[in-house]
C-alpha cells in the first residue's frame, strides 16, 4: 500500500519524512500479533495509529475495542477489563464479560496504559503472557485470543524509575514502540492537515468549499500547537464556522490559538517557533508558570480587597450578577486544560482533583478537549 492510499484509508495525513518512517514501522508490525506500545503527546492521534495497525492486520475483519484506562474509576477497572460472575460483589446481579473477552479474536486498544493501577499491572502482565483471564468471582480461567495495542503520553521509563509502573510490564509492552512526533516537529504536514480538516468540515456540514489564504498557512506553521493535531482540527473548524468571506485568513485563527500572556504590551500572543523546539517548549512552560503565579496573586489581592470593602460590595449587590457554581467549575476546568497544554493529569493537579474526577467532569460538562 502506497502512502497516498494509506492516508485515504486511515485518515493519517502527512508528507514529512519522520511520519513516512513511522508509517513504514506500522506496515512492518501490522501483519504480526506482537504487542505494540504507541507513545506520544496528547492530541497527536494515537488511536488513529492503533486503528491503522489493526486495519492492516489479519484481524482487520474482526472488531477493535478502545478502552481509556484513565477514564474508568479504580474500583471498577478490574471488573471492566476481566469481567465478573454473578454475585462476585454487591450489585453484580448477572455475569458479565469484560473487555478482554469482548475483544476475543480481534484487537484491544488500551489508551493511557500508564494510568493502570499497580495492583492490576501484574494481572495484565499475566494475560499478555498466558492469554488467559479470570473473571472476578470465577473459579476457572478463560482463554482469549486478543492482539494488544497500548498507548501513553507518559515517559513510562520514568514512571518505572519512580516505582509507578512495573518494570517487567514495561519491557513486555515495549516489544515494539512507535513514537508519534508532535505537530511542531512535522510542520510541513500542517497545510495538508488544514486542507483535510477543512474539506471534511465543509462536506459534513454541507456548506460551500472554503479556501485558505497562502499567508495563513505560513502563520499556522509558525505556531507551536501544544494540543497537536487535535488543537489544529478544532481551530480549523472554529475558524470555518464563523468565516463570512469564504477565505480563511490569519485573523480568523488568532482568537482560537492558545494565548500566552507576558507583559501588558505582549499579552495574548501565540507561541511561535523561530527557535529550536526544546527552547520553545521551555519558554512556553516558564511563561505559563509565570502567568499562573500572576493569576494567583491577582486572586489573592482581589480577596483581600473584598474583605476590606464589605460595605462597598453589599451596596452594589443590586448590580452584581451571580454566576452559578457549575458554570464557574466548567470555566475553571477549561482554563486548567489550557494552562496544562491539554494534559489532563496536569490539569487535574492544577485543579486539586483526581484524574478520574476530571474525566467525570469533562463528561458532565460536555467539554471536548
Amino acid at each position: 500500500m502506497d502512502h497516498k492510499e494509506f492516508q485515504k484509508r486511515f485518515g493519517i495525513c502527512y508528507r514529512s519524512q519522520i511520519m513516512k518512517e513511522m508509517v513504514e514501522i506500522i506496515h512492518q508490525v501490522a501483519p504480526t500479533d506482537i504487542t505494540v506500545l504507541i507513545q506520544g503527546e496528547s492530541g497527536v492521534g494515537k488511536e488513529l495509529v492503533a486503528r491503522a495497525i489493526h486495519g492492516l492486520s489479519p484481524r482487520a475483519n474482526k472488531k477493535m475495542l478502545s478502552v481509556n484506562c484513565g477514564a474508568i474509576p479504580e474500583g471498577l477497572i478490574e471488573s471492566e477489563l476481566f469481567g465478573h460472575q454473578r454475585g462476585a460483589f454487591t450489585g453484580a446481579v448477572e455475569s458479565r464479560k469484560g473487555y478482554f473477552e469482548l475483544a476475543d479474536g480481534g484487537t484491544l486498544f488500551l489508551d493511557e496504559i500508564g494510568e493502570l493501577p499497580l495492583s492490576l499491572q501484574v494481572k495484565f502482565l499475566r494475560v499478555l503472557e498466558t492469554k488467559e483471564i479470570l473473571r472476578l468471582g470465577a473459579e476457572t480461567v478463560t482463554k482469549v485470543d486478543v492482539r494488544f495495542i497500548t498507548a501513553t503520553n507518559k515517559d513510562l521509563s520514568l514512571e518505572v524509575s519512580k516505582k509507578r509502573f512495573r518494570e517487567d510490564l514495561y519491557y513486555r509492552l515495549r516489544t515494539v514502540m512507535i513514537e508519534i512526533p508532535p505537530l511542531r516537529k512535522r510542520k510541513e504536514d500542517i497545510p495538508l492537515l488544514v486542507d483535510k480538516f477543512l474539506e471534511d468540515f465543509c462536506e459534513r456540514n454541507k456548506i460551500p468549499k472554503l479556501e485558505v489564504a497562502p499567508e495563513t498557512y505560513s502563520f499556522l506553521m509558525e505556531y507551536s500547537w501544544p494540543g497537536n493535531v487535535r488543537e489544529l482540527k478544532n481551530a480549523v473548524e472554529s475558524a470555518a464556522t464563523l468565516n463570512k468571506t469564504g477565505i480563511l485568513k490569519t485573523e480568523d485563527f488568532e482568537k482560537y490559538l492558545l494565548p500566552i500572556k507576558m507583559d501588558d504590551k505582549d499579552r495574548n500572543l501565540p507561541i511561535f517557533l523561530n527557535k529550536p523546539s526544546d527552547v520553545a517548549d521551555r519558554e512556553f512552560i516558564y511563561r505559563a508558570l509565570f502567568e499562573i503565579k500572576k493569576d494567583l496573586m491577582e486572586i489573592k489581592e482581589a480577596i483581600l480587597n473584598r474583605h476590606h470593602k464589605v460595605e462597598d460590595v453589599v451596596s452594589e449587590t443590586e448590580n452584581f450578577s451571580i454566576i452559578p457554581i457549575k458554570e464557574q467549575e466548567k470555566e475553571a476546568i477549561k482554563n486548567a486544560l489550557i494552562q496544562a497544554n491539554f494534559d489532563k493529569k496536569k490539569a487535574a493537579q492544577l485543579l486539586g482533583i483526581s484524574l478520574r474526577t476530571l474525566y467525570r467532569r469533562l463528561k458532565e460538562f460536555q467539554i471536548n478537549d
